[in-house]
């Protein structure tokens, strides 16, 4: 993996490690899931007018918006109404990682490397010991709605795996407009019709910044590199970059929100970065020692052209550089 591929991927996990604060403050502007629904109406509008359409059939890219736009993000807003702290959110959440390298290997057919396996468990246990250190901090409900987020995260990831899509970010604007409705009908039905009109009129510029960050910053941007990378290399090498997002999470949840950090929370957020680097050295390692058989992900050379899969990823890959 290139050393600027990884740069993004550690920029992604930043934007959206100080996503959870700007969720949270923006909770308390704006019902969860009016929030969620004006997030991808940013996020859509105007890019949707600027971007050709996705390359994938259309039920990738609804499928992709309902799963990332109501489910995780709809799922995870509501948690952090009912009593998820940002920064506790932002590591359970990261279960995901593990989910989708585990997904992806039987779904997809991708085989994860003794490296990546014993990485991700790594970095996993550090996400473990932080929840152990924290878990006192969340309501049962909002825990509980944070892993279903989770999965929900790691079945997306498949999805654009599996989708062959060569413009992730036209697949990222147009299925933005897919979750706004339901989340709009989902809230008036919640909340009431009166609540949802008072929370869009009545917007403060607190509001309007927190929806400008989640929609553009962390959506945009921050999805459309994490899809990018996907579609470059795999599920199994890019989702564990999500285990720097507590780290990043519970920092700017410290700085910006005053939560407590404990010294638990700093050894396991260094297991997590542990983890990261096992995976990395092991890739590293493995592209070393097999320099002259071609890896069927890694490599120019795929020459697999029966699988439509390997088909899609390498016009992803031309189109890309």
């Amino acid at each position: 993996m290139r050393f600027t591929h990884r740069a993004q991927a550690v920029l992604v996990a930043a934007l959206w490690g100080v996503n959870f604060v700007v969720i949270e403050v923006g909770l308390r502007e704006l019902p969860p899931l009016v929030l969620t629904a004006l997030r991808f109406v940013a996020a859509a509008l105007p890019l949707v007018f600027l971007v050709p359409r996705p390359t994938a059939r259309l039920r990738y890219v609804i499928g992709y918006g309902l799963l990332l736009g109501v489910c995780k993000f709809g799922v995870l807003f509501t948690a952090i109404h009912l009593g998820m702290p940002a920064g506790l959110a932002s590591l359970v959440l990261q279960t995901q990682a593990l989910v989708s390298v585990l997904l992806a290997a039987v779904l997809l057919g991708e085989r994860p490397s003794g490296g990546q396996i014993a990485g991700v468990l790594t970095g996993s246990a550090g996400i473990a010991l932080l929840a152990a250190g924290g878990g006192g901090h969340a309501t049962a409900i909002g825990f509980v709605l944070t892993l279903v987020a989770a999965l929900c995260w790691a079945v997306a990831n498949v999805v654009v795996r599996a989708s062959g899509e060569t413009r992730p970010l036209s697949l990222l604007a147009w299925s933005s407009l897919v979750p706004p409705l339901p989340l709009l009908g989902l809230a008036g039905i919640v909340d009431g019709p009166k609540a949802v009109l008072d929370a869009v009129t009545g917007l403060s510029w607190t509001g309007i910044l927190a929806i400008g960050y989640v929609g553009y910053l962390s959506t945009l941007v921050g999805f459309g590199l994490w899809n990018r990378l996907i579609a470059e290399y795999s599920v199994a090498r890019v989702a564990p970059f999500s285990l720097l997002v507590p780290v990043f999470g519970i920092a700017a949840a410290r700085l910006f929100l005053d939560e407590p950090i404990t010294w638990t929370e700093i050894m396991a957020g260094a297991v997590v970065l542990v983890g990261l680097a096992l995976v990395m050295r092991a890739r590293t390692g493995r592209k070393a020692a097999t320099a002259a058989t071609p890896d069927p992900v890694d490599s120019d050379a795929r020459t697999a052209a029966g699988a439509a899969l390997v088909r899609a990823e390498s016009a992803g890959t031309d189109l890309l550089r």
